[in-house]
């Protein structure tokens, strides 16, 4: 929960490093990125909004608040991507747009990896909601559903749809429905 100005400007450093300068060695590579409007700089909009809306939200600065989430709601209603504020800790990843639902009551820790395709949230049948951990790195098309609680380090692989708990860490699953298969 970002609370302060200095927590808020260490996050989005430190996500603008990832979106900004992976796959790129040269200064130049950057600017033609930000130029030819590749998709990881305009998830980082995404998510550059997405944390200024948490922040004036967890402020109480309600016009500040209501700006950040109007701008993070247009850009992903354009790239496919739809959270809430307080979802995510520091260091989100999002590779590829296209399709992520988060449900509000979903809790993810610190470097989650998004691959793309993923869904987050309740089953249909009660309102609870997944609560995953550190490093956790989402495959492609992944889905977690329901009141599941995911420890640190797991792998979720491409395509699996988690409906019940893992809880040793350093797992890797997979499957439908996922399976622990390392």
């Amino acid at each position: 929960m970002i609370t302060t100005r200095k927590q808020l400007n260490k996050i989005l450093k430190d996500e603008k490093d990832f979106y900004y300068k992976s796959y790129c060695t040269k200064k130049r590579d950057i600017i033609n990125r930000v130029v030819t409007r590749d998709p990881l700089i305009i998830i980082y909009k995404y998510v550059k909004c997405l944390r200024k809306a948490e922040y004036y939200y967890n402020c109480n600065k309600k016009i500040l608040y209501a700006f950040y989430r109007y701008r993070k709601n247009k850009i992903g209603i354009k790239i496919g991507i739809e959270m809430w504020e307080n979802n995510f800790d520091s260091n989100l990843k999002i590779y590829h747009c296209g399709n992520i639902v988060v449900n509000r009551g979903a809790k993810i820790g610190n470097n989650c990896k998004l691959h793309g395709d993923n869904c987050i949230g309740n089953n249909g049948i009660s309102n609870k909601c997944p609560i995953i951990g550190n490093n956790v790195d989402i495959g492609v098309g992944a889905k977690i559903i329901g009141d599941v609680k995911i420890a640190d380090n797991v792998i979720i692989g491409a395509g699996a749809i988690v409906n019940k708990s893992f809880l040793e860490e350093g797992a890797v699953i997979a499957g439908v429905p996922a399976k622990k298969i390392k």
